[in-house]
């Protein structure tokens, strides 16, 4: 009788915890597609506005070649950094010019994409297939980050980005190459920085679950980034700093092994390529180390009561 009780009593609990985790699953989906919604909606009533016509055009020159791109007034504005500029002073008001001279081309192309259409290329994607959110043309499966390739690699085998392998060809190309550091570092990183700048919040939290998304980047090509992320963004920001921290935490032993993880703590940041802060990385990566053994520590005696 006891023993059916219990049997009864743990498929009850099965039953209830099945419910809740359905609960929390569809809580989540529907505050992604309410997000896609969303998105959709401001881009749809952006493409409707009868006053993009007569807006004006603003040239803007971007880069150390003074790339040149064109855009409308009104969709600039939606930029507080622009907003301001405009309402203010243009840096050649007769010509309606704004230059840029520190921004990347390719990075701006990204920024001004999403101003336009409320996403950059990749777009995020809902696979209703596998009730996932996708990259465009991107592959599904995820793998972890993989050690810097060495000089001997095969190029086909990776050639240290975007997670090249004989099984899975990278479909995106993952990063993107700053002039200003003659480095490649992560393109959601590198958007998520500019977005910072031109104060596009939502564009920062785009960027944040594209990254999220990445999958098979070396080693090298993540310290890289997370300095660069240090480097371009407030102490006060704890998202893509907190991303990166957790990132090199859950994929510790692979770090660990990595000669480039080694290389880079031991210079920690003293060449100042990354623009000045970088090596906050480190220190910030030991007080996340530290709380997390704290946590695991902590765990364990709450299931181990101790002794006197």
């Amino acid at each position: 009788m006891d023993s059916q009780h219990r049997v009864d009593k743990a498929a009850r609990l099965m039953r209830k915890g099945s419910v809740r985790d359905a609960q929390k699953v569809s809580k989540l989906q529907r505050s992604l597609n309410n997000e896609e919604t969303s998105r959709a909606q401001s881009v749809q009533t952006r493409l409707n506005d009868k006053s993009l016509a007569p807006s004006p055009i603003v040239t803007l020159v971007v880069g150390a070649e003074a790339r040149l791109f064109a855009a409308h007034e009104d969709v600039l504005c939606q930029s507080p950094f622009f907003e301001r500029v405009i309402r203010s002073n243009f840096t050649d008001a007769q010509n309606r010019r704004i230059s840029l001279p520190d921004e990347e081309p390719e990075v701006f192309s990204g920024i001004l994409e999403y101003l336009y259409k409320g996403d950059y290329y990749p777009r995020l994607l809902h696979n209703k297939q596998r009730n996932s959110w996708e990259l465009e043309d991107s592959l599904p499966r995820r793998v972890t980050p993989q050690t810097t390739p060495t000089i001997n690699d095969s190029p086909k085998f990776g050639g240290g980005r975007a997670g090249q392998t004989p099984q899975t060809p990278a479909a995106v190309e993952a990063t993107v190459f700053l002039s200003g550091i003659s480095q490649h570092i992560l393109r959601d990183t590198a958007i998520y920085c500019a977005a910072d700048r031109f104060g596009l919040e939502e564009l920062k939290r785009l960027a944040l679950r594209k990254q999220g998304l990445q999958a098979g980047i070396d080693v090298g090509t993540i310290l890289r980034s997370a300095q660069y992320c240090y480097a371009n963004t407030p102490d006060s920001d704890s998202r893509l700093r907190a991303h990166y921290l957790a990132l090199i935490i859950r994929c510790r032993k692979t770090f660990k092994r990595s000669g480039t993880m080694q290389a880079e703590m031991e210079k920690c940041g003293s060449d100042n390529v990354y623009g000045e802060g970088s090596g906050k990385l480190f220190f910030d990566l030991f007080v996340a180390m530290c709380n997390h053994l704290d946590d695991v520590i902590d765990a364990s005696n709450a299931r181990t009561p101790k002794t006197i």
